[in-house]
């Protein structure tokens, strides 16, 4: 299960910017990995972690801006085709990790 979040924040003012810049940092320390700018992706365990994830999410998102998540199952991000470029293999970007008791 994979949890997808799409934003786009303003970046006009410096309060805007660092609302950007905390809740990229917020994104990266809770274990999301970037796959394109603005398209952050984190593994999850099942549907229940990602929406738990989701909401947690609400606290550190900005006050301006859309921020969109996608919840996907492993077969549906597996068939992402790549038109140009490559997928990130990075260990964060691989179930392989995720043990189901």
């Amino acid at each position: 299960m994979r949890l997808m979040l799409f934003f786009d924040l303003p970046v006009l003012t410096s309060e805007q910017r660092r609302n950007y810049r905390r809740f990229r940092k917020q994104l990266i320390n809770e274990g999301f990995l970037m796959i394109q700018e603005s398209v952050y992706v984190r593994v999850a365990i099942n549907r229940k972690s990602a929406e738990f994830l989701e909401k947690r999410l609400l606290d550190v998102v900005p006050p301006e801006g859309i921020v969109q998540t996608l919840i996907v199952t492993e077969k549906q991000y597996a068939s992402m085709n790549f038109l140009v470029g490559a997928s990130i293999d990075d260990v964060k970007n691989n179930d392989d990790k995720v043990i189901i008791i």
